[in-house]
């Protein structure tokens, strides 16, 4: 959604992207983490998601600021040790979304 307004308010300023700090204060992401069989992955599929034992969706700005940290225990109770880990990937994960958009806006000046 960041990158298509971004790339919307591109069109209608007739600007690059260094100039829509007026109109978007902060690029955003959001992915879904989980633990499935004790192992923390990225952006789980539907049978990685009906099998979590924990299941979390995370929003980030891109100076890494958390919007929304959402982790329901589905199968288990998961401990501080797993949050943690489980916000790296998400963190990681948000990092390389935002990556890819910067550089696709910059393809389309």
């Amino acid at each position: 959604a960041w990158l298509a307004t971004a790339m919307a308010i591109g069109r209608l300023l007739g600007t690059g992207p260094s100039d829509w700090g007026t109109v978007i204060a902060q690029p955003l992401a959001a992915v879904s983490v989980g633990l499935v069989g004790g192992e923390a992955l990225l952006d789980l599929c539907y049978e990685e998601d009906s099998a979590a034992d924990v299941d979390m969706n995370v929003v980030m700005t891109g100076d890494g600021r958390f919007v929304e940290v959402q982790g329901t225990a589905e199968g288990a109770s998961y401990s501080r040790q797993d949050l943690d880990r489980l916000l790296d990937l998400a963190e990681h994960g948000i990092r390389e979304i935002l990556e890819v958009g910067r550089r696709t806006l910059q393809s389309c000046r």
